[in-house]
């Protein structure tokens, strides 16, 4: 059975970004194991990584001299590396973050930086080009915004981008559902819409 990662950066106890990412995790089980089995959470829950408990630290001076030495070194069993272990052994990949200031919030940001560990998540070529060492076939992104999201969605820009030119994952695609809180927009509505395309989504 393929390993699904789930990276969950929502906060909000009631996150709608949360709620449709559950909707994707629910679709890609069904694909995969069957309805049946995607019934039984023992064989089919993905591997969470939640951001707002894990507190995944930013590298700082010191704990980037750290990550040099250790990969200098080949230590890439070091504890620091879990994260981006994790991520590269894994074969699909979902991360629900809500639109915030036209991107995502910092938490993922951390923790982008804590996988792209060279050795482990990429590597360079001897021209100095990143080239991707993730197993990972499809990378999910799932965000919900208030207002109008248009062409400034600069947070998926960026993870679309690192894992197309680091990680290695080509297949990267973006669901999301906004306007929720414009009045006159009728929000649920909006996100009963998203889920339905999601499950009838070819993709995934």
């Amino acid at each position: 059975m393929e390993k699904i990662l789930f990276i969950n950066a929502c906060v909000r106890p009631q996150s709608r970004t949360r709620r449709l990412a559950a909707c994707v995790l629910e679709a890609l089980q069904k694909k995969e194991g069957g309805v049946q089995e995607a019934m039984n959470p023992e064989t089919v829950n993905p591997e969470e990584v939640n951001l707002e408990k894990e507190a995944v630290p930013a590298l700082t001076g010191e704990t980037l001299a750290l990550r040099d030495c250790l990969s200098a070194e080949g230590n890439l069993d070091a504890p620091m590396f879990r994260y981006a272990r994790q991520f590269a052994e894994a074969d699909v990949i979902v991360v629900a973050a809500p639109y915030w200031d036209l991107s995502f919030p910092a938490s993922l940001k951390a923790y982008i930086e804590a996988i792209t560990v060279t050795g482990v998540t990429f590597h360079y070529t001897p021209e100095g080009v990143p080239a991707g060492l993730c197993r990972a076939k499809q990378l999910i992104y799932v965000t919900t915004a208030g207002g109008f999201i248009g062409e400034n969605d600069f947070g998926f820009s960026y993870l679309k981008t690192m894992a197309q030119t680091f990680y290695g994952i080509q297949n990267v695609t973006c669901i999301r559902a906004e306007g929720l809180d414009i009045v006159g927009m009728d929000g649920e509505a909006i996100l009963r819409r998203a889920e339905e395309e999601i499950r009838g989504a070819s993709f995934l």
